[in-house]
């Protein structure tokens, strides 16, 4: 797993991810080289590496890597060119092994050791935070202003350890650490393993929950203070919640999180609580645009099927996706019949259909362009296995999550460069066939040509006021006026091909009946049902409400 951002010093990051986690054992470079990305390899990903003639991530992290692996991955590196090699290793095993810090030294590589009870998910996280952090610098003036506008969840950490004293820890709903300010000594043993993304001391957790503290920042956005527990090694604490403001869909806001404040060597000042009531405030502001603001790896998705504006680099962002971009291809998409309410319930069909397109082949994408929801299948395995899983998976929607899906198929797409073109085609069937038959609700551009080629038609002429016949305005006003049905009549005819007693059958009426209101039609309009043309004309005009109606 890459990630590429614009960059940061080592020093940099290892003050960001502090002792707590990290220990700089050497650094033949010096701690100020550049760090853009970062990647987290196994023991399976090494010799791919190094086999690669292209340049490496800047920082490795190693996970679950032996000793003699890691000495003869960092010996081939260092037989790569200076500018092709990595500028930093993390691993949990540098600490008690001379073989690797001599390596990584010989390659020239800094090597970083890393808390053995750190757990990896969290580490790579918290680098990848701080990675993209270092895209918008702030000035020494600005990163004091608690309400500067790029200011970040690290940022804000550290702003309000120096504003209201102690060491500051932001939490997710789960808490999981998102961001800390830097530890010193006095961390306790609550902040040590929160850090390191291990759970606290399950007492002190249990002591929290019949305090009612849970409880309590689910419900207020109040600062709760929580004395130092001597037993336990605990130290005093502040917390206050992350709420997003109710957007009155919710009789309740929505919480993000909690601050945490854990006392140092000194009290914490004397408006302690007022800065965790402002910062809560903040970064409610900064982790609502992080969820609403689309992710790189979204965005690239999103790119590659022709979002985002045009000229897209494709073998670029395949790169950046891990995934070949050559091979025959397939693009499915959904949609949902009827009127989707709002964007979150688009939101969780994409959640949902993610899932099961994962599950059907490891390498999918997936991505939500409006109301619509697309998936890219890599070298898929068969034109039928992909027909039916789609046919399976809106079968299953239905029955099991009441959802009506229409689905369209487009396959196969040559490689990735033609996934953008795949999806127009998608999205010209999916506009065309919107269809409640369960027969219908999945097909090709192959199967649904003649729906799809005279409903294009009909958006032509309905989008040219000038083609629309004044004469049919008539037919309307007489049904409006005389609560007649001749309208129904005519199509009714129209479609069983002229067929009288087809066509009053159908309507339940006398042959005799339908033929005088087929003559009254001629009178109204001013048309020859006998001739083709007329009937062709009338046909395509009384097809424009319909086709409006279904838009």
């Amino acid at each position: 797993m890459n990630v590429q951002t614009e960059g940061s010093t080592l020093r940099e990051l290892l003050d960001a991810l502090d002792s707590t986690v990290v220990e700089l054992l050497d650094a033949p470079g010096g701690d100020q080289v550049a760090i853009r990305s970062v990647a987290l390899v196994d023991s399976s990903d090494l010799s791919v590496e190094t086999a690669s003639r292209s340049p490496m991530q800047d920082m490795y992290l190693h996970v679950g890597i032996a000793e003699a692996e890691a000495v003869r991955w960092l010996l081939a590196v260092g037989k790569r060119p200076t500018a092709h090699r990595p500028r930093a290793v993390l691993s949990k095993i540098a600490h008690e092994s001379d073989a690797v810090r001599a390596a990584a030294h010989r390659a020239g590589v800094a090597l970083v050791g890393v808390h053995r009870q750190a757990r990896w998910d969290q580490v790579f996280t918290l680098v990848r935070r701080i990675l993209e952090r270092a895209r918008g610098q702030r000035s020494p003036a600005e990163a004091q202003d608690l309400l500067a506008t790029d200011t970040d969840l690290f940022g804000l950490a550290q702003i309000v350890a120096q504003n209201a004293g102690g060491m500051v820890s932001i939490e997710d709903p789960q808490s999981h650490v998102l961001a800390y300010s830097a530890s010193n000594e006095a961390a306790d043993q609550l902040r040590i393993l929160s850090i390191l993304g291990r759970e606290g001391p399950r007492d002190y957790l249990r002591i929290l929950r019949k305090w009612g503290v849970f409880d309590q920042l689910r419900q207020t956005d109040e600062v709760i203070d929580l004395p130092a527990h001597d037993e336990l090694d605990i130290k005093h604490r502040l917390v206050v919640s992350i709420r997003r403001p109710s957007d009155g869909t919710a009789t309740t806001p929505r919480v993000l999180g909690t601050i945490w404040l854990q006392q140092g060597e000194k009290p914490f000042k004397p408006d302690a609580a007022e800065v965790l009531r402002g910062a809560s405030a903040i970064a409610a502001r900064i982790i609502s645009r992080s969820l609403d603001a689309p992710s790189t790896e979204t965005l690239l998705i999103q790119r590659l099927f022709g979002a985002r504006g045009s000229g897209v680099d494709v073998p670029s962002v395949a790169s950046a996706l891990n995934i070949q971009v050559t091979g025959p291809a397939a693009v499915v998409g959904f949609a949902r019949t009827g009127t989707v309410e709002s964007s979150t319930e688009t939101a969780t069909l994409a959640n949902a259909l993610r899932l099961h397109a994962s599950s059907f082949r490891r390498d999918s994408l997936t991505a939500v362009l409006g109301d619509r929801v697309y998936v890219l299948l890599p070298h898929y395995q068969s034109v039928r296995a992909v027909n039916a899983w789609t046919r399976q998976l809106v079968a299953q929607f239905e029955t099991k999550r009441s959802l009506v899906l229409h689905a369209a198929i487009a396959i196969p797409v040559a490689d990735l460069t033609h996934v953008a073109s795949a999806r127009t085609e998608v999205d010209r069937v999916l506009d065309s066939t919107a269809t409640t038959s369960p027969k219908g609700r999945v097909t090709t551009l192959a199967e649904s040509r003649t729906a799809v080629l005279l409903a294009e038609i009909l958006d032509l002429v309905g989008a040219r006021p000038d083609l629309h016949d004044p004469r049919l305005q008539a037919l309307f006003d007489y049904d409006r006026k005389h609560a007649a049905s001749l309208q129904e009549s005519v199509e009714t005819y129209l479609r069983e091909h002229g067929d009288v007693r087809n066509a009053a059958a159908a309507l339940q009426v006398h042959p005799n009946t339908l033929r005088y209101r087929i003559r009254r039609v001629e009178d109204i309009v001013g048309v020859d049902l006998a001739d083709p043309a007329d009937r062709l004309l009338l046909e395509v005009q009384l097809a424009l409400p319909r086709r409006a109606a279904l838009l």
